[in-house]
C-alpha cells in the first residue's frame, strides 16, 4: 500500500529518547505486512513504528473481518463476540450509572463503530452524542439503531463543559492526535465528570503467552500500546487521575482465540479457552495484568 509513514524518534506519550524496538507483528487482518514495536524505557508505554499517517491509514480498516465497523457475524470467533456483546452492554450502562453516580445525563461516545453501545445509553434516557470515522460504520449506526453519529473533526467544536462522562471503548490505541484529545477531554467534560478509556494491556498475561502473535497489537490500526504506568503517566500530564482500573474478563477469550488462528492453530479453541482462563486467574489478583483494562479517570 502506498502511504506516509510517522518515524518516532521520542515516545509519543512522554517525549522521552529513551526508546527502542522489542519486537515485530503482523497485520493478520489487511496487509500481511510486519510493524516494529517500539518500548520506552521511561513511562513503558510501547507504539508502532512507520505507521500510515492519519490521511493514510483508511484502507488498513477496509476488512469484513474487521468487526467494529462491519459488525459481522461470520465465523465462531465473531459469533461469540456478538452473543458476549449483549451482556457486555448491560454492565456498562450499570457502571456507567455508578461511576457518575447519575441514572441519565450527557455522554459522548468517541469511536462508537455501528452504536451498540451508544444506543444501549441513550434507550436508558442519556443524551447521547457519538463520533465515528467509519462511513460504513456510521451507516449501519443509522441503519440499526437510528443513531445520526458524527465525524470524529465534531471534538473541537463541542461546546466547553457538555458532558458528565466521556467514553472510548477501544479507540484510544487508534487516535493518531493522541494529546489533542486528551486536551479536549479535559476542557469538555463537566466539573466532577468521569473519563472512561477501555485499551488492551500489552502487560497481560495473555501478551506475555501469544508474544508477537497477541491479536491485541493489530498493527498498524493499533498505534500505541499502553500498560498502567504509561497511561497512569500520560493522564497525569494532562491533568487527569486514575480513580481505578477495572477488568475486561471477556477480552482474554476473544484475543486468545483470534492469536490461536494468527499463530496457524485452526483448531485452537479449547486452547485460547484454557489460555485465556489462565490470563484471568493471574488478572484475579492483579487487575493491571487483565487483557484488556478500563482506566476511570477524573480531573
Amino acid at each position: 500500500m502506498d502511504h506516509s509513514t510517522i518515524q518516532y524518534t521520542h515516545c509519543p506519550f512522554c517525549q522521552s529518547d529513551d526508546i527502542h524496538p522489542v519486537l515485530a507483528a503482523t497485520d493478520y487482518t489487511v496487509s500481511r505486512e510486519t510493524y516494529e514495536i517500539w518500548h520506552c524505557g521511561t513511562c513503558t508505554s510501547r507504539f508502532t513504528q512507520q505507521v500510515p499517517d492519519a490521511a493514510h491509514i483508511g484502507p488498513y480498516y477496509r476488512s469484513q473481518n474487521y468487526i467494529s465497523h462491519s459488525d459481522t457475524a461470520r465465523g465462531i470467533v465473531n459469533r461469540l463476540y456478538h452473543i458476549v456483546r449483549s451482556h457486555t452492554l448491560r454492565q456498562k450502562k450499570k457502571m456507567i450509572n455508578r461511576l457518575s453516580q447519575k441514572s441519565t445525563g450527557r455522554l459522548l461516545d468517541i469511536g462508537a463503530g455501528t452504536g451498540a453501545f451508544a444506543a444501549t445509553m441513550q434507550d436508558a434516557g442519556w443524551q447521547v452524542t457519538g463520533l465515528e470515522p467509519d462511513d460504513t460504520a456510521r451507516q449501519q449506526a443509522l441503519q440499526k439503531h437510528g443513531l445520526q453519529l458524527l465525524s470524529p473533526d465534531t471534538l473541537y467544536t463541542l461546546a466547553p463543559g457538555s458532558f458528565d462522562v466521556i467514553t472510548l471503548w477501544h479507540v484510544l490505541e487508534h487516535v493518531h492526535d493522541l494529546h489533542g484529545y486528551f486536551k479536549r477531554f479535559g476542557e469538555l467534560l463537566k466539573p466532577g465528570g468521569v473519563l472512561i478509556i477501555a485499551v488492551p494491556n500489552y502487560t497481560s498475561r495473555d501478551a506475555e503467552t501469544y508474544g508477537q502473535y497477541w491479536a491485541a497489537w493489530d498493527v498498524p490500526r493499533h498505534l500505541y500500546h499502553f500498560s498502567p504506568k504509561g497511561m497512569g503517566i500520560l493522564a497525569g500530564n494532562h491533568g487527569f487521575r486514575c480513580r481505578s482500573i477495572l477488568p475486561m474478563w471477556f477480552d482474554a477469550f476473544y484475543v486468545s482465540m483470534l492469536s490461536e488462528k494468527y499463530r496457524g492453530n485452526r483448531w485452537g479453541l479449547i486452547r485460547a479457552c484454557w489460555k485465556g482462563m489462565m490470563s484471568n486467574i493471574v488478572s484475579f489478583t492483579d487487575k493491571t495484568r487483565c487483557s484488556s483494562v478500563i482506566y476511570v479517570l477524573e480531573k
